[in-house]
């Protein structure tokens, strides 16, 4: 078996995409009379706020987990590290907050987030299928060896053509 670099089994999702993939999400949520989103950072914060607008949610707040390191191929998890927590009035257990995130990979973090937060909703936009027994709701799956390449990572650049320069 060939080992893949992240980019030959990637799915590129444009902005476009993404905003009628959080849409989707919103409508996937819709019914519920939220008390709050909370967005996962840095990933979950345009999802939430798409979700919030759908769902007229006023009150918005974010989780902030480190877990990830490096770029690329070298990124891998390491230790969870709470670096900020929502309103722990607004957030109790979690009753009646919708939990947001881009994607669900191994599950980790919204492990540690369901532990702070039992009772509260989660959905992504993407899941992995480790990572999926960690939400309600999610729009589209992908595979796990599938690198995720999220608009706010790329930028547009010119090209050569495959063949030639002229």
């Amino acid at each position: 078996m060939i080992d893949r670099l992240p980019h030959e089994k990637g799915f590129h999702v444009s902005w476009d995409q993404l905003h009628r993939d959080a849409r989707a999400l919103a409508w996937w949520l819709d019914g519920t009379d939220w008390r709050a989103v909370v967005a996962v950072t840095r990933g979950g914060l345009v999802p939430a706020m798409i979700v919030a607008r759908e769902l007229d949610i006023r009150t918005i707040d974010s989780v902030s987990i480190r877990s990830y390191k490096g770029v690329g191929a070298e990124a891998g998890q390491g230790q969870l590290e709470v670096l900020n927590k929502p309103d722990p009035v607004l957030m109790g257990d979690g009753e009646g907050i919708l939990v947001i995130d881009d994607l669900v990979d191994s599950g980790r973090t919204l492990e540690l987030i369901r532990e702070m937060y039992p009772k509260a909703h989660f959905g992504t936009v993407y899941a992995k299928p480790k990572g999926k027994p960690m939400v309600q709701t999610y729009v589209t799956e992908v595979s796990q060896d599938t690198w995720i390449f999220f608009p706010w990572d790329m930028a547009l650049q010119y090209v050569e053509p495959y063949r030639g320069t002229d």
